[in-house]
């Protein structure tokens, strides 16, 4: 399979540099799949994911060396089992309601004793008495308004506005369909490595930078530090991303 495509590569006039381009393949990878060599790949899901958009770049029909691929690797892949990932939905967290009721009882008790030390225990003063045996209130009198506390913030915003300056945040929901997608941060860790079913949302977070793959990348909605990437991905393609501190703009 390798040959055919190392062929193909040759025939169309091609470097590995310009594959490695149009595809996102890195080029260690592409040259490792024209020797045979899947073992670069990250596992049977990639490597198929790989071939895919390489022969599509030399004017190969994948279809067959799909076919190929899986006949001499034990079938078609399954999805591999989710590891375990850093999350980093970090939620702005809601200010405590003030307590009024309790706060209004209070003041209450505070007038109904200062009443009762002067009817009982205070001045003898005919003008303290009458205060204490009870004085109409004074007219148009009207409670002082409370204050109301601060709205809910939107829980759908949250996560975004919560993404500090310093790192990099990835935010990934499958809006259409299912999508297997894998996360890398910047020291090569694996956060995370399966299906995101339609409806489910992951985020990552990094000091430095987080590595996608994405199986289904129309079906993705991707925000970046609190942006929204806008690229129009297409349904079933594989997409390699890159993003970083100063992104969207990079995506």
């Amino acid at each position: 399979m390798g040959q055919v495509l190392l062929r193909a590569r040759i025939a169309a006039d091609l470097t590995v540099d310009e594959v490695s381009g149009s595809t996102r393949v890195r080029i260690p990878i592409v040259h490792a799949i024209e020797e045979d060599d899947f073992s670069r790949c990250g596992g049977d899901v990639y490597a198929r994911g790989h071939i895919r958009m390489i022969a599509r770049a030399v004017g190969l029909d994948p279809a067959p060396l799909i076919e190929q691929f899986d006949s001499e690797h034990g079938g078609r892949p399954v999805p591999t089992p989710a590891a375990p990932m850093f999350e980093a939905e970090r939620i702005r967290p809601e200010r405590p309601r003030p307590n009024w009721t309790a706060a209004m009882v209070a003041a209450i008790v505070a007038v109904v004793g200062f009443v009762g030390f002067t009817a009982f225990g205070g001045d003898d003063d005919p003008k303290t008495k009458q205060v204490a045996e009870g004085t109409k209130p004074a007219k148009n009198a009207k409670p002082s308004p409370t204050k109301s506390a601060d709205p809910k913030p939107d829980p759908s915003d949250s996560a975004i506005a919560a993404a500090p300056l310093d790192k990099v945040t990835v935010k990934l929901s499958a809006i259409d369909d299912k999508s297997w997608i894998s996360a890398k941060s910047s020291n090569g860790k694996l956060l995370f490595d399966g299906t995101l079913k339609k409806g489910d949302s992951k985020t990552f977070q990094d000091d430095e930078q987080i590595d996608l793959i994405l199986g289904n990348a129309g079906a993705i909605e991707l925000y970046v530090n609190g942006k929204k990437v806008e690229d129009e991905f297409e349904p079933g393609q594989v997409e390699r991303l890159s993003y970083t501190q100063g992104d969207p703009e990079a995506g």
